[in-house]
């Protein structure tokens, strides 16, 4: 060993392995379990401080299976016209018998089944598709066929579960036989589900007439989907062994079993409201009941290891159901909002055109093509088998926020429209179970401030989580040495990403490589300049603020935006590839990448004014924005131009829209809407011939439509065809603008029916 080596361990790397060790935050079992669960994949590349994009680019693109949109042209598109969300949620509160037949029937809730069980085998993408349809049709419908599609019984079985257990129940789950759900969130954990309360203890009991080593089980489980109508149950709890029963190891940790739920004790059929849904929600509840060892998923060499599952399945399917509503929202808001904003007229012009309107519409537009682009990046990763829990927990987060935002734009847009219920709003019952899609699969609230960044800090790091492996190594001397190679590349590393931060400051990125040339080539320059700097912040919050890190949820949750935002733009810029740059979608594409780094860059500015260690936000700020930060919202005339495109029929329009169900029945609402506007839209031109003459005074102003008709048809200025036209539009537009109103005793029904349901 060289003399150069002894000093730099002797003075570097042992007293960094023994501050590494003292400041390194205790992980519990769960949350080791939890990070060390799925996999990295793109989020890496982005923590890393220099991404390569043409890795990002040559990612299979979107593509589905001849099957695949085979069953969404046809299967799919019966299924959607059967559905009256209004019937559905305001009367029936419950999806129709015929409905619930038809899913079993064509196999809508084992679209993650293999084929060899009777399922279909369908991809993420094909899964997410599927239910961002549906979702545009009845939120409450979506929720019914996503949930036996993500975590719960189908999955688990089919990653872990014995051959026997295969055989017999997943031909069930297939053929809709069996009804599943999966309890884990309780009243006493939520959030913290690894706190569960929920026991099990190893013993003997009577199974079938013999006494069998079993498990007596106890629990309380609340906001269970589908829990009301369930055959089957999967439990997750934790198991203890205090006799000793199945080795020397008295606490097993969190197990999952299956249950069905007629078995003695089990308790389902009550009903929760989750805000006036129709989608069955409830509580379960079971009291001393006894079930044999072989009903652990996995079996009894499973016991103890349910926590790893959970997580590695909640790392996949939490990238596809709740980002495909979120998705949904945006195709359904843009769709209906841009139209709406045309048809709707107010002091003589159409509501898009006052720039007030404009500015949320292009918040809708944006966000609607950024939201498509994440689905569809997400769903990529998990065709390709990645378990990435980083990315799948960004798209979770901020999919259901950015639709959050747009749908309380469109509300605003609609107006009084939007907020009278009825048959006619198709904006409604989204408004109200937007609020589900927040909660469920990780409370946001969570997910921002502890797990974006709290575990891709570690999880994605090039270095922090070989270099927590080696100061945890039992065996002092092996990890000091492991931990010398790593500390010696990490400061190389982090050096390369201060003096880099610094020249990206002094020249504007220019010098950053991008993979194309035109429009977006700046995008990606400054884009790599932002992933430098999260680097160099991320080493400066670790090394300063150690262990602490983990409470300082502020400084994580800001992180974890510039970590998000950079994972939304970097979807952006790849959809935009992947379907031929398309010239007339541009106005989306620069609105979605201009608020991202401006976000990036309000996060940054948070966390150097807030940074708890004096001085080090000042430091941050002097070696990554020397000259400040000068990433701006997107600008006004990008909004309008996207307003614009919202309201104009045309190729960009359905593209951004093109998972929006319209519908084809007279009474369909978003149909009702969009036939005015296509009416309006055929007779621009008639209309510019009326607002010609009334300029010149031919016409009253103030006149009515049948009068200016009638005085231009008198004229000559135009047709008996075109008088015909005009008033067929007028006739779909006030059917488009109108809303439903009741009798009063209509109100006294529901009221006592909704009394006796109590």
């Amino acid at each position: 060993m060289s003399t150069l080596t002894n000093l730099r361990q002797r003075y570097l790397s042992e007293p960094a392995f023994k501050m590494f060790k003292k400041v390194l935050p205790p992980l519990s079992d769960t949350e080791r379990e939890a990070m060390e669960a799925g996999s990295v994949w793109w989020d890496g590349e982005l923590f890393g401080g220099s991404p390569e994009w043409n890795t990002l680019l040559n990612y299979p693109k979107p593509q589905l299976t001849d099957e695949e949109q085979t069953f969404i042209d046809t299967k799919l598109e019966t299924l959607l016209a059967m559905l009256d969300d209004y019937k559905i949620v305001q009367e029936d509160r419950d999806l129709p018998p015929e409905v619930w037949e038809y899913l079993r029937k064509e196999k809508f809730l084992s679209l993650i089944i293999g084929k060899e069980y009777g399922g279909m085998d369908f991809s993420a993408l094909a899964n997410s598709t599927i239910v961002t349809r549906i979702a545009t049709r009845s939120l409450s419908a979506a929720v019914c066929v996503m949930v036996p599609n993500s975590l719960g019984p189908g999955e688990l079985l089919t990653h872990y579960g014995t051959q026997e257990q295969k055989d017999y129940w997943l031909p069930r789950l297939a053929n809709g036989e069996d009804i599943p759900c999966f309890a884990l969130t309780g009243p006493e954990a939520g959030s913290d589900a690894g706190g569960i309360p929920d026991q099990g203890t190893v013993c003997y009991g009577e199974f079938d007439g013999e006494q069998v080593l079993g498990i007596q089980l106890n629990w309380d489980k609340r906001y269970i989907t589908l829990a009301p109508v369930s055959t089957v149950l999967g439990l997750a709890f934790k198991l203890q062994d205090p006799e000793g029963l199945l080795g020397d190891k008295p606490d097993l940790g969190i197990t999952c079993a299956l249950i069905p739920t007629d078995h003695p004790g089990v308790e389902v059929g009550m009903r929760h409201d989750p805000l006036n849904m129709a989608f069955m929600n409830g509580p379960t509840r079971g009291n001393d009941v006894f079930i044999p060892m072989e009903w652990i998923i996995g079996g009894q060499d499973f016991a103890g290891r349910g926590w790893r599952m959970l997580v590695e399945c909640l790392s996949a399917g939490r990238g596809i159901s709740l980002p495909a509503l979120g998705a949904a929202v945006g195709h359904m808001t843009a769709r209906t909002t841009g139209a709406y904003a045309y048809v709707r007229k107010q002091f003589g012009m159409s509501i898009g055109n006052f720039e007030g309107v404009a500015q949320a519409m292009g918040r809708i537009g944006g966000f609607t093509y950024m939201l498509e682009a994440s689905r569809t990046l997400t769903t990529t990763s998990l065709d390709q088998g990645e378990k990435p829990g980083i990315v799948t927990a960004i798209a979770k987060y901020h999919m259901t926020e950015m639709a959050r935002t747009i749908l309380n734009d469109s509300m605003d847009i609609h107006a009084g429209r939007a907020i009278q219920m009825g048959p006619k709003n198709y904006l409604g019952h989204h408004y109200f179970g937007m609020p589900v899609a927040i909660t469920v699969e990780g409370a946001n609230i969570l997910t921002r401030n502890l797990m974006i960044f709290g575990q891709g800090a570690t999880r994605c790091h090039p270095f922090v989580l070989s270099e927590m492996e080696a100061a945890a190594n039992p065996d002092a001397d092996q990890g000091a040495k492991e931990f010398d190679a790593l500390l010696g590349k990490h400061i190389s590393f982090a050096i390369g990403n201060v003096s880099k931060s610094l020249l990206n400051a002094f020249t504007g990125s220019r010098f950053n490589r991008s993979p194309v040339s035109g429009e977006t080539a700046e995008y990606y320059r400054h884009l790599s300049r932002m992933s430098r700097a999260l680097a160099v912040a991320a080493d400066f919050s670790m090394l300063s603020l150690g262990g602490e890190l983990k409470r300082r949820e502020l400084v994580s949750a800001r992180l974890g935006d510039v970590l998000s935002h950079l994972y939304l733009a970097s979807a952006t810029l790849k959809r935009f590839e992947d379907e031929g740059r398309q010239q007339t979608d541009l106005p989306m594409v620069h609105y979605a990448l201009q608020h991202c780094l401006h976000k990036c860059g309000v996060a940054f500015d948070e966390v150097m004014n807030n940074f708890p260690r004096k001085g080090v936000g000042r430091l941050l700020r002097t070696l990554l924005f020397p000259l400040g930060i000068r990433y701006q919202a997107p600008k006004d005339e990008v909004t309008v131009e996207i307003a614009q495109l919202l309201m104009t029929p045309g190729a960009h329009r359905d593209r951004l829209t093109k998972l929006c169900y319209v519908g084809e029945k007279d009474g369909d609402p978003i149909a009702i809407m969009e036939r005015a506007f296509i009416a309006l839209q055929d007779v621009k031109d008639i209309d510019r011939k009326l607002i010609k003459a009334i300029k010149a005074g031919e016409i009253p102003r103030k006149a009515t439509l049948a009068e200016k008709l009638e005085l231009a048809l008198a004229s000559g200025l135009i047709t008996d065809h075109e008088v015909e036209k005009m008033n067929h539009a007028d006739a779909l537009r006030r059917r488009a603008i109108s809303v439903d109103d009741f009798a009063s005793d209509e109100f006294t029904r529901i009221a006592l029916e909704s009394g006796k349901a109590a």
